[in-house]
């Protein structure tokens, strides 16, 4: 007898570092299927045992597909989540994936106030995200939309600043820059496709619980 689509679970699971992190945790709850690798050239991978879907989606992709009902949950980032403004559940805090969004500038450009860079130009992934902030200081801002080597913004004269996400500050200091304010701390968070949590509210409900049991056993 064929399985009806609507009797599975949809997850999506973002490309990239959160990719083998979210397996894992999810196999430790039964949660798996076959030749799962972000790297296969299956667009759905199933486990008909368990009817269980994954959508091996582009990070920026992952909220879309919940919010529309096209995965029923998803993992992704909280900038992600925060830049996208997808009308979705946040569940979860799955407490990898921790980074956090700052502002750096040229370290030889440095000026005395936060302020003193009202007005100029700031490149960034997340313009949404910044503009919010620099109101919050009552700083008005040029915002330029880059989707890689955000570093090269100030570098090049494109901007007088940057907003990003960094993990080490590594990066920053190759390049002579220098972190002047942080915004927010950032982790992969659990999302849900709203009608979705209503109509499958058990099981969705039920993975939530099993998935706080791991995390806060500390095997997660």
């Amino acid at each position: 007898m064929e399985q009806r689509i609507d009797d599975y679970l949809t997850i999506a699971l973002p490309k990239g570092k959160l990719f083998s992190l979210s397996t894992d945790l999810f196999e430790k709850v039964g949660i798996t299927a076959e030749h799962m690798s972000e790297k296969s050239r299956k667009l759905i991978i199933s486990n008909d045992a368990i009817k269980v879907r994954f959508i091996i989606a582009k990070t920026s992709d992952v909220p879309t597909y919940v919010e529309y009902g096209a995965a029923d949950i998803g993992i992704i980032g909280k900038d992600v989540l925060l830049e996208a403004g997808q009308d979705v559940y946040e569940l979860l805090d799955l407490g990898f994936g921790k980074c956090r969004l700052m502002m750096a500038v040229p370290r030889k450009e440095k000026r005395s106030r936060l302020t003193d860079y009202a007005h100029t130009r700031v490149a960034t992934k997340y313009p949404h995200i910044a503009e919010k902030f620099f109101a919050q200081q009552g700083m008005q801002m040029e915002y330029i939309k880059l989707n890689g080597s955000i570093e090269l913004g100030p570098i090049v004269g494109l901007s007088e600043s940057i907003v990003d996400i960094v993990e080490t500050g590594t990066t920053l200091v190759e390049n002579d820059l220098e972190e002047i304010a942080h915004i927010m701390d950032v982790s992969a968070r659990l999302i849900v496709n709203r009608v979705s949590f209503k109509l499958k509210f058990e099981r969705i409900y039920g993975i939530v619980n099993d998935l706080k049991r791991i995390l806060e056993s500390g095997e997660g």
